[in-house]
């Protein structure tokens, strides 16, 4: 059943990415309309699939793969993106948020039903806690990205007099700007308090709360990115162009070390 409604929640990631897509192109306020709809469709769905894979898995704490976690991570992403929409009435956002998902979600398909072999040191019940609030906090970076992105877009359309159409469809750059500081703002707790909880795991498992796993150092660099951000933010007002082009880049180069790290170089996190 759970392989049923993750099926379904592809399916209709895909579908509101597309109809998505067909808003920007047309600017047409009803297909954004409809993305937002399968959005919060392909949400249910997934939400259901997560209940049913629980319900399947024994015991068995349902994120402890690679492809579990990227699951949660496009769960997390949405749902927040969907509340966000609710409150600020952003449905063209979405553009950029649901072809992220419907990429994630595929990759994560790969090894969906595949065995899971658990070593001990992930029977912790610290585990999912450190996962879960890992991954919604990387999951709203990823959004405020997204905001930030959609910000140096719609600037850029701003200046260019000959692009007021599509200008006038997007969101403003106040509305944009503010959803990337609340993003940022609610993310970096939401990390800082993952972070800890998995260094106290971490030295209970292997004696050491800091091991220079690839892991490990991906997520520091993504941590002390946007502590820098939001500092610079807080304290000295960055806002705008600057902070939404740091986000930008960050999240960009951090995914690429990710990437590297888990390519190249052995990991302690790689459980399946």
């Amino acid at each position: 059943m759970d392989i049923l409604f993750f099926k379904a929640a592809v399916a209709a990631y895909l579908v509101s990415a597309v109809a998505y897509g067909f808003s920007l192109t047309t600017r047409q306020v009803s297909a954004a309309r409809a993305g937002a709809w399968f959005l919060f469709a392909a949400f249910f769905c997934h939400s259901a699939s997560f209940f049913a894979h629980f319900a399947a898995s024994a015991g068995r704490t349902p994120l402890a793969s690679i492809y579990e976690t990227l699951s949660l991570f496009v769960w997390a992403m949405t749902g927040a993106y969907l509340v966000l929409q609710f409150k600020t009435k952003t449905r063209v956002l979405g553009a950029f948020i649901s072809p992220v998902a419907v990429v994630v979600m595929i990759f994560a398909s790969v090894r969906l039903g595949g065995e899971v072999n658990l070593p001990d040191a992930l029977r912790s019940s610290l585990v999912p806690v450190h996962v879960f609030l890992s991954v919604i906090g990387e999951a709203l970076f990823v959004i405020a990205a997204a905001a930030a992105g959609m910000y140096l877009i719609q600037n850029r359309l701003i200046k260019n007099r000959g692009k007021r159409s599509l200008s006038r469809y997007l969101p403003s750059l106040q509305d944009l700007d503010r959803i990337h500081h609340v993003c940022l703002m609610a993310g970096f707790p939401v990390l800082t308090l993952g972070i800890f909880i998995g260094s106290i795991w971490a030295r209970t498992a292997w004696g050491s709360a800091w091991q220079w796993d690839p892991k490990q150092v991906w997520t520091l660099a993504f941590w002390l990115s946007y502590a820098f951000l939001l500092h610079q933010r807080l304290a000295i007002g960055w806002k705008g162009h600057r902070a939404a082009l740091f986000s930008v880049v960050a999240l960009a180069v951090v995914i690429a070390l990710f990437i590297a790290g888990a390519a190249f170089f052995p990991t302690v996190h790689r459980f399946a």
